[in-house]
C-alpha cells in the first residue's frame, strides 16, 4: 500500500485528506527541541477523535476495516517511537478544519 511507505504521520495525512488538497511539513527548533510539524487541510477531527487518535486500535472513521485502512495502530507506533526517544507528539484539530500533528524531540548538539 503507497500510504505505509510514506511514514504514519504523513501517509495518514494524504489519506484522510482530499485529492488536490495540501499537506504541509514544517521542521525547525524551539526551545531546545527539534519541532516535526505535519499539518493537513482534510475534514479534522472532533475533540472525542482527537483525544483518542493515539490509542491502540482506535479508528476514528468507523466505516474503515483492517483490510480497507489499516489496524488502527499507526498512531500509537508514532507515539510509542517519539516517547522512547524522549519526546512527546500531539495533535490540534476541528471538524472542517484539518488536522496539525507535532513531534517535539530533544535537539542534541553534534559537537
Amino acid at each position: 500500500m503507497a500510504v505505509q511507505r510514506r511514514g504514519h504521520l504523513i501517509g495518514n495525512a494524504v489519506a484522510h485528506t482530499p485529492a488536490g488538497t495540501p499537506v504541509r511539513i514544517g521542521v525547525g527548533t524551539e526551545g531546545g527541541e527539534a519541532v516535526l510539524t505535519i499539518a493537513d487541510e482534510g475534514p479534522g477531527l472532533s475533540a472525542e477523535e482527537a483525544a483518542r487518535v493515539f490509542d491502540r486500535f482506535y479508528r476514528a472513521d468507523g466505516s474503515r476495516t483492517r483490510t480497507t485502512g489499516g489496524a488502527g495502530l499507526g498512531l500509537a507506533i508514532v507515539r510509542s517511537i517519539v516517547a522512547a526517544h524522549g519526546g512527546r507528539v500531539k495533535v490540534g484539530s476541528a471538524p472542517g478544519e484539518g488536522a496539525a500533528f507535532q513531534v517535539r524531540l530533544p535537539a542534541t548538539d553534534p559537537r
